[in-house]
């Protein structure tokens, strides 16, 4: 496995990219220069969500298994027993040499785990992982504003409502979105942690094709049919897996600006994106893949 960097890149338009449910679920932004935010951890879940969509959940007997530890509902500790269960070990008996089986049985069998790591050292004891893909949080090219809507549901749920208002039936709510924000993240895969865990170069195919379509399959009552879509994904491919560059140089080749005659920008085709061939130095290859 190679080092690999790469930047993502993703608009939203009429729609909250990443809600903050310490805000009432408003879309998230930087408090001090209003610019929009998602997570890493929103984004390793359109990952996620797309893995278990497509990937059938073998148990890697024969190869690598591309089931989701972190799911939704899901009881963490009961993933753990899988693992013990499956190489006929008692955890409440385990010691180390037995904790690590598990730990290489958990990273074989999920997807998530081998890819972005997780901390299993709970009552059933799996052990730690550091993963090798780790993404920034995405941050918009310029300040977003938070648009705030009502709407109306044209029911109620219960009687004692709808005695209430007469059989009006009608219950207010709100809605939160911004008008357009084209939103870049970092992202890195670190080749020595990838031996580590068993990180293949299909795995990380798959992390780029559900990059690709992060967001194809996730539409919602908050991220409509097209509201968002990926717009860049730029990889940077080195030669070797210590890197002939540092991420930063590298990241700082790719400049997105507002065209001039735009003041405010209401879709991609107001931003251009430029790379500065001449910092990419030698043993880097710059893949496009969106």
């Amino acid at each position: 496995m190679k080092r690999y960097d790469f930047i993502y890149l993703f608009d939203a338009l009429d729609a909250n990219p990443n809600g903050d449910p310490d805000a009432g679920n408003l879309p998230r932004v930087d408090a001090e220069t209003g610019h929009g935010l998602v997570t890493d951890v929103c984004l390793k879940r359109k990952i996620r969500n797309f893995v278990q969509l497509t990937k059938p959940e073998s148990q890697g007997q024969d190869g690598p298994g591309f089931d989701i530890y972190v799911r939704e509902k899901a009881i963490l500790n009961h993933q753990h027993d899988r693992a013990y269960k499956a190489l006929s070990l008692d955890p409440k008996k385990a010691k180390q040499p037995e904790i690590e089986k598990t730990r290489q049985w958990m990273c074989k069998n999920f997807y998530d785990i081998r890819t972005f790591g997780a901390v299993m050292g709970t009552e059933v004891n799996c052990g730690q992982v550091r993963g090798p893909v780790q993404l920034s949080f995405a941050r918009s090219l310029d300040p977003v504003v938070t648009s705030e809507f009502s709407v109306t549901r044209c029911a109620v749920t219960t009687e004692k409502e709808a005695e209430k208002q007469s059989g009006d039936n009608r219950t207010m709510g709100r809605k939160y979105a911004i008008p357009c924000g084209l939103y870049r993240s970092h992202g890195f895969i670190n080749p020595f942690l990838a031996a580590q865990t068993g990180f293949t170069d299909e795995d990380r195919e798959l992390l780029f094709t559900a990059l690709e379509n992060a967001f194809q399959f996730d539409q919602s009552a908050a991220r409509p049919a097209g509201s968002m879509n990926p717009r860049g994904l730029l990889i940077f491919e080195h030669s070797s897996q210590l890197g002939s560059a540092p991420s930063h140089v590298l990241f700082d080749a790719v400049k997105i600006t507002r065209k001039p005659d735009v003041e405010v920008a209401r879709s991609f085709a107001d931003y251009e994106v430029t790379v500065d061939d001449s910092a990419i130095p030698e043993g880097v290859t710059l893949i496009r893949r969106i």
